[in-house]
């Protein structure tokens, strides 16, 4: 299975980890910093990849490929993902569904987000093609499952300063752990890696 791109914060780091606000850590985000990003809500759990081969049975696992799951959040995906309804959405296509799994158990404000373990939709990647949120919306209606909330569209300073002045999480009764957002049309950077950029609220703290 593929792993999920690391996705870079905005500024870099000075070497005590301190963000070093107006020095970018790309320069791509430089190049689109004043352009509008499309951002959403940073899920505070583990990295899931549920992977359909086209053929046989969904595949599960961490961000990496020995990483041990819990077995209540195991037990969702083997009852969410059958393999029934993975060829029925998407017959013989190879495709990687990446999410976060959430809820009591995972992170210390688990709970506050569910009771249970469960899991939340944020990309999506079918043969060679990364889709847009429109029609990663698409898939997650189609499988029954949650995706990550859109937070709006702005400046990448912009979301600096939302992340500094403290954000609600539209999840559960706490604070959003902060922003993951992406260019609109899907810009990839020369490697063919979705270009990204995260912003923790605790960096600002």
């Amino acid at each position: 299975m593929i792993t999920y791109p690391k996705i870079q914060t905005v500024w870099k780091r000075d070497e005590r980890g301190k963000i070093i606000e107006g020095q970018y850590s790309t320069p791509e985000f430089e190049y689109l910093a004043d352009c509008p990003w499309e951002w959403t809500e940073k899920v505070d759990g583990t990295n899931i990849r549920v992977y359909w081969p086209g053929v046989g049975a969904p595949q599960f696992g961490g961000r990496a490929d020995n990483a041990q799951l819990p077995t209540p959040l195991l037990n969702h995906l083997f009852t969410t993902f059958t393999t029934e309804l993975m060829e029925s959405v998407f017959g013989r296509a190879t495709v990687t569904l990446f999410g976060e799994g959430y809820g009591a158990g995972i992170q210390k404000v688990g709970h506050k987000y569910r009771s249970d373990q469960g899991f939340i939709l944020f990309d999506v990647l079918i043969d060679p093609w990364w889709l847009r949120r429109p029609d990663v919306q698409d898939v997650a209606h189609k499988l029954g499952i949650p995706m990550v909330p859109l937070l709006g569209k702005a400046t990448l300073r912009e979301m600096c300063d939302r992340a500094a002045a403290g954000m609600d999480s539209l999840l559960g009764d706490l604070c959003g752990e902060g922003i993951v957002a992406r260019t609109p049309v899907g810009l990839l950077d020369r490697d063919g890696t979705p270009i990204m950029v995260k912003i923790k609220a605790k960096d600002y703290a």
